[in-house]
C-alpha cells in the first residue's frame, strides 16, 4: 500500500505523543520535526523500535530540517512554548506567532499542498496566523481545539451521569480559552436532553470545569501541560483528512458570516475531509449561547489585533 504522509512539527509531548499514535496505526509515514539537536531523532528512533511490536511497518523519521518534510499529507503544528502555571493560553501569543510564522514558511515551501493544522496556543490566534502566512485557501488551514475540548466536557458529563462517553453528543465551539462555549442546549445522553438529567448548578460546574480543562491539568503537573487527550484529538482529525471520512468535528475553521463571525478563525463544527474543512455545519444556537460564541469570537480577535500591531 502507499502510505499516507504526516509531519509533526515540535517533538514535545504533544507532538511526540501524536507522532506516537499515528506511528502506531501504521497508516502513515511520520517525520518528527524540532529545533533541539537530538530531540527529534531520539524520539523517532525510539518509536521506530516499537514497530516490531505494535505490528507497524510505517516509517518514522527525526529531523532539524524541513527537507525530509516534502510531500506531506497533513502536517501538524505543535511548535511553541507551553503554558506555565498562572498562565494563559494568551500569555504565550507573540513568542509563538514568531514560531509559527518559521514553522509555516519552512513547511509550506516543502509541501505546497498539505493541509496545515496548528495545535500551538492561543490556537484560534495561531491557526489566523498561519492562513495568513501560508496564503492558502481557508479550507487547508483548521486548528485542534474543539474535539479536545469537546472530550473534556464528555469526560465529565459521563462522570456525573455514570454512563459511557459513548451515549454522549456534545460539542464545544468558540475560541480555545476560557471564552469556549460548551454547547448544552443540544447536548443529548442517549437521545435524551442532558438538562433534564443533571440539575442545572451542576452543569454550570461541568461547563466551568470544560472551561478550566487546560488549566487544570497544567496545575497538577506545574512544568507542563496536557498531551495525552491533545495528541488522540489530533490523530482523530488527521484520519478524517487521510481516510476522507468527511466526519462533523469541532475544530478552528475561517469563518465568512457563519454564526455571524466573518474573517476569523473559531471553533465550530465542521466536515473534514481529504480537502480540509468541506463544510461549516451551522446548527441552532440559543440565544444566549449565540451571544457566548460571539463573545469568544471577540477574545479571539483582540488577540489577532495584537499580532497585527506587533508587526504581523
Amino acid at each position: 500500500m502507499t502510505r499516507s504522509k504526516v509531519t509533526v512539527v515540535g517533538a514535545g509531548n504533544v507532538g511526540a505523543t501524536a507522532a506516537q499514535r499515528i506511528f502506531d496505526k501504521g497508516y502513515a509515514d511520520v517525520v518528527l520535526v524540532d529545533i533541539v539537536d537530538g530531540l527529534p531523532q531520539g524520539k523517532a528512533l525510539d518509536i521506530l523500535e516499537s514497530g516490531p511490536v505494535s505490528g507497524s511497518d510505517a516509517s518514522i523519521v527525526g529531523t532539524n530540517s524541513y527537507e525530509e518534510t516534502a510531500g506531506s499529507d497533513v502536517v501538524v503544528i505543535t511548535s511553541g512554548i507551553a503554558r506555565k502555571p498562572g498562565m494563559s493560553r494568551d500569555d504565550l501569543l507573540l513568542t509563538n506567532m514568531k514560531i509559527v510564522t518559521s514553522v509555516v514558511n519552512e513547511v509550506v515551501a516543502q509541501s505546497p499542498d498539505t493541509v496545515l493544522m496548528p495545535v500551538t496556543n492561543p490556537l484560534d490566534a495561531m491557526a489566523q496566523r498561519a492562513h495568513q502566512v501560508s496564503g492558502f485557501p481557508k479550507n487547508r488551514v483548521v486548528g485542534m481545539a474543539g474535539i479536545l475540548d469537546t472530550a473534556r466536557f464528555r469526560t465529565f458529563l459521563a462522570m456525573e451521569l455514570n454512563v459511557s462517553v459513548e451515549s454522549i453528543d456534545a460539542w464545544v465551539l468558540g475560541g480555545h480559552g476560557d471564552s469556549m462555549v460548551p454547547v448544552v442546549g443540544s447536548t443529548l445522553v442517549g437521545g435524551q436532553p442532558v438538562s433534564k438529567l443533571i440539575p442545572i448548578d451542576r452543569l454550570d460546574a461541568i461547563v466551568k470545569r470544560t472551561q478550566d480543562g487546560g488549566a487544570e491539568i497544567v496545575n497538577f503537573l506545574k512544568t507542563g501541560s496536557a498531551y495525552y487527550a491533545p495528541s488522540a484529538a489530533i490523530v482523530q482529525m488527521v484520519e478524517s483528512i487521510l481516510f476522507d471520512k468527511k466526519q462533523a468535528l469541532p475544530c478552528t475553521a475561517y469563518l465568512e458570516g457563519e454564526y455571524g463571525i466573518d474573517g476569523l478563525f473559531v471553533g465550530v463544527p465542521v466536515k473534514l475531509g481529504s480537502n480540509g474543512v468541506e463544510e461549516v455545519i451551522e446548527f441552532e444556537l440559543t440565544d444566549d449561547e449565540s451571544a457566548a460564541l460571539k463573545r469568544s469570537a471577540d477574545a479571539v480577535r483582540e488577540l489577532v489585533e495584537v499580532m497585527d500591531n506587533a508587526g504581523g
